[in-house]
């Protein structure tokens, strides 16, 4: 195995092999397997990110409902506990965003040319995301012009690693570059994790916004994402301090750890949700893919190395098998017990 193969101390993949693996794999998805799924094609997709983007993204930010009070307030319109009512409303605006953005995002005959985002989009997502949180519990230091997809007229404190937002008349042409920025973007090019990672660190250190810079910023974030061929990324709510303190260093000038951390969380949505719902049965996806509650990508790893599970090695060093080849490894291994 090359030396660029290698993995970390900490037995995890090395941080040069998870940006290969993501242009591999974003690649291969869009060759092979015919690019991201409609939401009428694979509703089941959209809905499982769609849960867990709207869960993690708003608890980073303090929102305390768990994942099965989430599902059952998007899939059933019901509140489960004894919440306060912003928390509801909260999942509920962030929710309505994310669904507007991945359908915007996948659907041609809705996007506006070649642009990644537009300044309408962005308003209009901070607008969803909002709106129902702010008429229930609206900022109290909000001005009336400063109300749900209108910028800022305050000027924000210095953040805990000592970064300064831009003062509020600044904000317009600031975010003006940025969006410019946003729009020169190119998929799959070389850099393009530690890129994604400047750009969305760019707009949290701009806050545009009163309130709901964090959660609007992801949203774009995984926008921009699906349109570029790439799964949205979700940050989980135990990744916050890490993911925070990728923001500190990126504020730094050090984008690499918030690049691992974008990258990793695209590769996980691609094996998880993505590769197995796009890929039939016959078809050679990673292992990572195919794992389960009854087996994980580790043992048929094992299987693989022993030939007891059929699969191919590529030149990338990647295992690969199918879910055909995985069921009848599950049965011969349950006919030798």
């Amino acid at each position: 195995m090359s030396e660029h193969f290698r993995s970390s101390r900490r037995g995890r993949p090395s941080r040069e092999v998870v940006y290969e693996r993501l242009d591999v794999q974003i690649a291969e998805l869009c060759q092979r397997l015919g690019g991201l799924p409609h939401p009428v094609e694979a509703q089941d997709i959209w809905r499982g990110l769609w849960y867990e983007e709207a869960h993690h993204s708003t608890a980073i930010e303090g929102n305390t409902l768990v994942l099965k009070q989430v599902e059952a307030l998007l899939e059933q319109g019901r509140a489960v506990g004894n919440k306060e009512l912003a928390e509801y409303m909260e999942v509920k605006g962030y929710a309505d965003a994310a669904d507007w953005v991945y359908n915007q995002a996948i659907r041609p005959e809705m996007t506006h040319g070649a642009e990644a985002i537009t300044l309408a989009e962005l308003r209009q997502i901070h607008r969803m995301a909002m709106t129902p949180v702010w008429d229930v519990a609206p900022h109290p230091q909000a001005t009336e012009r400063e109300h749900p997809g209108a910028f800022r007229e305050h000027d924000i404190q210095s953040f805990p690693g000592g970064m300064t937002p831009p003062s509020w008349p600044l904000v317009t042409p600031a975010v003006d570059t940025w969006i410019s920025q946003a729009n020169e973007l190119e998929a799959r090019s070389e850099g393009f994790a530690e890129q994604l990672a400047d750009l969305h660190s760019g707009f949290e250190r701009i806050h545009p916004f009163l309130d709901g810079n964090g959660r609007a910023g992801r949203l774009v974030l995984n926008l921009i994402l699906v349109r570029l061929g790439y799964p949205p990324a979700i940050i989980y709510k135990r990744q916050r301090s890490q993911y925070l303190g990728a923001l500190r260093r990126a504020d730094a000038g050090d984008c690499g750890s918030l690049g691992e951390l974008l990258a990793r969380s695209i590769l996980d949505n691609l094996y998880r949700f993505v590769v197995p719902a796009v890929a039939g049965p016959a078809r050679l996806v990673p292992l990572a893919a195919l794992e389960s509650d009854e087996v994980g990508a580790a043992a048929l790893r094992t299987a693989a190395n022993r030939g007891r599970l059929q699969a191919m090695r590529g030149a990338d060093g990647e295992w690969r098998s199918s879910r055909n080849w995985v069921d009848e490894y599950l049965a011969s291994r349950y006919k030798r017990g």
